[in-house]
């Protein structure tokens, strides 16, 4: 998984293929779990490219949500009893009418299972 070592570290140099594609040395790949298809941000900083995978923005996100929500004092059950009734606003919102009582106990009855 990935290390959250701030160190710059030089691994190799690569070269831009045919198509704009750049290989990732296999030791990267490793070091941070990155497959094939995995996703990259890629930021211009003057003359040069940062890419930072998508999963550590990921990973930032979901501590600073977690932080915020412990600040405010809510726990993850706090969040969860508030979906039913966030889901019956946004489907009145996009529909114009409540779900049917069927389809809202379908739908939570599918959450809970996953």
């Amino acid at each position: 998984m990935a290390t959250h070592n701030t160190t710059l570290e030089y691994l190799t140099t690569t070269k831009i293929g045919e198509k704009g594609q750049l290989t990732v040395p296999k030791q990267f790949r490793e070091d941070l779990g990155l497959g094939n298809g995995a996703p990259f941000a890629v930021l211009r900083l003057g003359n040069g490219l940062i890419l930072l995978p998508e999963q550590q923005r990921f990973e930032r996100l979901c501590r600073q949500v977690s932080s915020s929500l412990t600040a405010a004092g809510l726990t993850a059950e706090d969040l969860l009893a508030t979906l039913p009734e966030a889901r019956n606003r946004v489907y009145a919102r996009r529909y114009g009418k409540k779900p049917s009582s069927i389809t809202s106990r379908r739908r939570s009855r599918n959450h809970r299972g996953k």
